[in-house]
């Protein structure tokens, strides 16, 4: 387990910190679970952007079709 010492503006923690004592309660340890959770999340959602990102650039590279009378991807679309 590991200790992060982070500075964040006084909105957000005081947000967090009900949203916390809301959801989780006050029992020792939430803030902890809390943090992990939205740090997973967060991990979660850049890395799906990034394979999105890399697949979409797949998709608009050109490919050659083989021996089929096809130039591009595009010329099967548009019959």
């Amino acid at each position: 387990m590991a200790t992060i010492t982070l500075s964040i503006d006084d909105s957000t923690e005081r947000a967090f910190r009900e949203v916390v004592r809301r959801v989780l309660g006050e029992r020792k340890g939430s803030l902890g679970e809390a943090a992990t959770e939205a740090m997973n999340l967060w991990v979660r959602e850049k890395t799906q952007e990034a394979l999105a990102r890399d697949a979409l650039e797949l998709i608009e590279k050109p490919r050659r079709l083989g021996k089929r009378s096809y130039g591009s991807r595009s010329d099967l679309h548009d019959r």
